[in-house]
């Protein structure tokens, strides 16, 4: 069928077009996709010919391997030093919502603090009856919650704001991540605090040697937000906060403060260098926008994508996606061939969840000419994500921050793939 041909008629052949996949693998030679054919049928591998290792050898799992190629990657010249800086998540390798533990992209401001637990204390003070000072030990003896959440930098996809820079789906848009939260629930602490009527933005510090800082209105707060110590069921991993951090669901990761040590309530913003000189929006008129939390609803194809090119030539092919919003559910995406020309539905496959990634698939049977993909998400509040051009055009290319425009690939008839942009 036609790179065009309708998303029905893409489902109408999709069991025809799996036994076609099917029947082509069969037909080809046992050394058509590599390797070493002495360990292909029908011959005995040399794996099935002596015993592996046994148990406790591994007595942490690592991936295979012959996987050595899944890992976060950084761009040495984005920054003056890796202490500052940010690797990014595989997006292109991953599939489903939950990003591996391992995978989970970086951002420092003062490198990653090694802390002991034991050592470790959690303050709440300011504007409170009740001065809090907790141990992780204390801190686990609360009611506990488990939630799954996406934290994205505000700064994903900010290098992007003048055109086209970075080939691969891993450094456009991988300043994201995935996980399940276990911890207690901000409000839960705050309430046995007893924040006093005037309180109403807390100051959240780190414990790294940037002692990052944030100020979070107590709105927020008192809404969704975790102090978590699990992720995806085991320990905060250090680059992640260990041995605690803050969750703040749906808005800017900046805010999400690693290795969590004090909490402040005050009546007012303390106007930190996180949130003045940094994390605001410069806009064309030379003014700044400010206290811009939320996350807009943006998606991603991951594949194909740079990194992900289509291997298998022509016929059946499947792209596949992400899909998020800081303001609440996905509710639809769709999947255009031909840069925004004509749209159509993409499946959404697994859980739908608040504030939580969503994976998207389009099934086509591929004709061999040239694609222009592009996926566009819309939240449950209505919000559709825009084009780069429209975001351009309130926004100007001063920021380098909540950049959710429609991301373009270039697939072209070889299958390889490259980040562009179109009128």
């Amino acid at each position: 069928m036609s790179k065009m041909d309708s998303p029905r008629q893409s489902r109408r052949n999709f069991l025809a077009a799996g036994a076609g996949v099917a029947a082509s693998v069969l037909a080809k030679p046992a050394f058509a996709g590599g390797g070493n054919p002495a360990n292909q049928p029908p011959n005995v591998p040399e794996w099935s010919k002596s015993l592996g290792e046994g148990v406790a050898v591994r007595p942490y799992g690592k991936p295979s391997k012959f996987e050595k190629e899944v890992i976060r990657r950084d761009v040495e010249w984005l920054t003056a030093s890796r202490e500052s800086s940010v690797s990014f998540t595989p997006l292109h390798e991953l599939e489903g919502i939950i990003t591996p533990n391992g995978l989970c992209f970086e951002r420092h401001h003062g490198g990653i603090a090694e802390i002991d637990p034991a050592d470790h204390r959690l303050m709440i003070h300011g504007l409170v009856e009740r001065p809090l000072i907790l141990t992780l030990d204390e801190l686990k003896r609360y009611p506990r919650v488990n939630r799954i959440h996406f934290m994205e930098c505000a700064a994903n996809s900010g290098m992007e704001w003048r055109g086209a820079q970075l080939n691969g789906c891993q450094f456009t848009h991988g300043m994201i991540h995935c996980v399940q939260y276990t911890g207690v629930s901000l409000r839960t602490l705050l309430e046995e605090a007893g924040v006093k009527t005037n309180g109403k933005w807390l100051l959240v510090e780190g414990a790294d040697a940037a002692a990052m800082d944030r100020s979070l209105p107590i709105e927020k707060a008192l809404d969704d937000c975790i102090i978590a110590y699990k992720m995806n069921g085991e320990a905060l991993y250090p680059e992640q906060g260990y041995p605690m951090r803050l969750v703040v669901p749906g808005w800017q990761g900046n805010l999400w403060v690693k290795w969590l040590r004090r909490i402040k309530v005050g009546d007012q913003p303390w106007h930190t260098r996180e949130e003045t000189s940094k994390y605001t929006d410069l806009l064309p008129n030379g003014k700044a926008r400010r206290f811009t939390w939320s996350m807009d609803a943006k998606s991603v194809i991951t594949s194909p994508s740079p990194q992900a090119p289509i291997k298998h030539g022509k016929g059946f092919t499947i792209v596949s996606g992400l899909a998020w919003s800081g303001n609440g559910k996905v509710k639809r995406v769709d999947v255009s061939l031909d840069g925004g020309r004509n749209w159509w539905p993409a499946r959404i496959d697994g859980p739908v969840l608040d504030k939580a990634l969503t994976r998207f698939y389009y099934e086509f049977d591929w004709n061999g000419e040239p694609l222009l993909l592009q996926s566009r998400v819309q939240d449950e509040t209505g919000y559709v994500q825009p084009s780069k051009a429209e975001l351009r055009k309130i926004r100007g290319v001063n920021s380098i921050y909540h950049n959710n425009g429609i991301q373009t690939w270039h697939v072209q008839a070889n299958g390889e793939v490259e980040n562009v942009e179109v009128a």
